[in-house]
């Protein structure tokens, strides 16, 4: 299965005061895994960036001056999309966005059905915690000490490996260290001890629970939590 990571950059904080997208970055990956293709877009937004924006993002009017303005990127960014599933952090800022930018050459919009936004995802997951990308990256060891300033490429890298952990890891429970393997069977009937391409499962060890720790934020989040409850049975 194909997903485009996918993130943005913008003159402000909103589509529908005539904000402007200036940069897009989207990683392409396959099964779960980064495939190497990205794609890497600066855009002239014919309008002048925010004082704020412009501290987040490092981009400035002088240095876009000189890109293409959306129209001219339009196809280009249609054609490495194509109709894939899309996975961004608060998806609902750059859909919005974009969909602006759609509007406004004539193109129909983005529909939401094709996203994972995994802003909601995590939350779900994590009851409580932090969810913006920088705690993710925190809570699941991926390296962003390079992210001094927001990057729309560096943010879908990142978002890239935070997603495959939301969903689980890449290739959970797999184990392969453990000497083990799969051995071939002329069983083709499914029964103990075979699976059903059969193939006899040999022993495997057990995959040790996942554990990662918990910050005293989070931990005043659930004192919280519980306060508010009636008998909770994590107080019983």
């Amino acid at each position: 299965m194909r997903h485009l990571v996918l993130d943005t950059e913008t003159t402000g904080l909103s589509a529908k005061d005539g904000h402007r997208i200036i940069e897009i970055g989207a990683v392409e990956m396959l099964n779960l895994s980064v495939t190497g293709r990205s794609l890497h877009l600066y855009i002239n937004p014919e309008r002048d960036i925010d004082v704020g924006a412009q501290d987040i993002h490092g981009l400035s009017s002088e240095f876009l001056a000189d890109k293409p303005i959306f129209s001219d990127i339009l196809t280009e960014f249609t054609d490495f999309i194509k109709d894939d599933f899309l996975v961004i952090h608060n998806a609902p800022f750059d859909i919005g966005f974009l969909n602006a930018e759609f509007s406004r050459c004539g193109h129909p919009p983005l529909s939401m059905e094709r996203v994972i936004d995994t802003l909601p995802l995590a939350r779900q997951k994590y009851p409580g915690a932090q969810a913006s990308l920088d705690a993710l990256c925190r809570r699941f060891g991926v390296d962003n000490s390079h992210r001094d300033l927001h990057g729309a490429l560096i943010d879908a890298d990142l978002l890239a490996s935070v997603f495959v952990e939301l969903k689980g890891g890449r290739q959970p429970g797999l184990k392969l260290e453990d000497g083990t393997e799969d051995k071939p069977s002329n069983n083709k009937i499914s029964g103990e001890g075979t699976n059903l391409s059969g193939f006899i499962l040999s022993e495997r060890s057990v995959r040790p629970a996942r554990t990662f720790a918990i910050s005293g934020i989070e931990s005043a989040a659930h004192k919280d939590l519980l306060a508010k409850m009636n008998n909770p049975i994590w107080l019983r």
